[in-house]
């Protein structure tokens, strides 16, 4: 196994290497866009290290690792349509800088160049990986239309919450550790757990994330902070400030989360006030923690080293100490 930034070389390098700058200019330049707004570049790597760790060189599975990352990138540029959304990792979303069908018809294009990205490997292991591709978009899409679902039901528990983002965030990255792993020959037993691994990493790295939205600082985060506050989500914070606020703050926070301010930033400080004083921000990181645990204990079921899964587990807690 080598170095988280060996992966992201090795995927950068590949991805650089993929012609978009052709014509119509209008279709292709807010994908190049896009994918030059970097990030992590979480899901290719986890698809690499996924294909090395069961035996293979982590090469074989550039193509698995880039349909992942293409897919992810259609599901931004959608979901920044649907959010209205004005930034992206710090820079004016392809909406903002083009326009809405821009955007629409920029993410379709996408979707169907990720997946040209398998169309390299042999028709057997092209099946599989098609069918788990289509399987897991298809997830992802339940995802999202519960959480435009959510925003107008005054029912929705903690629980479905979970089920939420384990649909439209944490299965993604599942699926790019069982591509990998496909890629690299790996045992049925091996690829459920790097599976189950990346599934609950994906629900610890959302609720992480709904934290930040609150709580992380603007210069790093990449987005308005504060911004789900402002749209009324029904994050982990919420429902955890809800469970356990006292009478008071519980009233004025509903109210609070049922309103279109006039000013926002207003707003967002007497929503984070009740989350302090409720404890929210303890609670939240004692959430993010207990799925962290389960994809740990996913990799104790694999037929992985001991210094694979050390390796897994590393990448999974560099991960969890993030501002942004």
């Amino acid at each position: 196994m080598r170095s988280v930034q060996a992966y992201q070389e090795l995927f950068s390098t590949h991805l650089q290497s993929i012609a978009f700058a052709k014509e119509p200019l209008g279709l292709y330049d807010p994908i190049s866009y896009i994918l030059k707004l970097g990030g992590k570049r979480m899901r290719p790597v986890l698809a690499l290290m996924a294909c090395e760790a069961v035996g293979k060189n982590p090469s074989s599975a550039l193509g698995v690792a880039t349909a992942v990352e293409l897919f992810h990138n259609f599901t931004l540029l959608h979901d920044d349509i649907m959010d209205e959304a004005s930034l992206r990792r710090g820079q004016q979303t392809v909406n903002q800088k083009w326009d809405v069908n821009t955007g629409i018809l920029s993410g379709d294009a996408l979707l169907v160049i990720a997946y040209q990205q398998l169309n390299q490997y042999e028709d057997t292991l092209f099946s599989q990986l098609t069918k788990l591709l289509s399987e897991t978009a298809l997830l992802v899409c339940e995802g999202q239309q519960y959480d435009v679902d959510f925003e107008t039901r005054n029912d929705v528990s903690l629980d479905a919450y979970i089920e939420m983002i384990r649909l439209k965030t944490a299965v993604l990255l599942g699926c790019a550790l069982r591509m990998g792993a496909l890629v690299g020959n790996a045992t049925t037993v091996a690829a459920d757990s790097l599976h189950e691994f990346g599934v609950n990493l994906g629900i610890a790295f959302q609720l992480q994330d709904d934290l930040l939205d609150a709580f992380g600082d603007p210069k790093t985060f990449g987005k308005k902070v504060g911004g789900d506050i402002v749209e009324n989500k029904k994050t982990i914070l919420y429902h955890l400030t809800m469970a356990h606020a006292n009478a008071d703050d519980k009233a004025s926070f509903e109210q609070l989360m049922t309103s279109t301010p006039v000013d926002e930033n207003k707003k967002i400080t007497a929503v984070k006030t009740i989350y302090e004083a409720t404890e929210v921000p303890r609670r939240t990181v004692e959430q993010v923690s207990a799925y962290t645990n389960k994809a740990m204990d996913a990799l104790q079921q694999s037929t992985l080293s001991s210094d694979q899964i050390a390796y897994f587990i590393a990448f999974a807690e560099e991960l969890m100490v993030r501002t942004k």
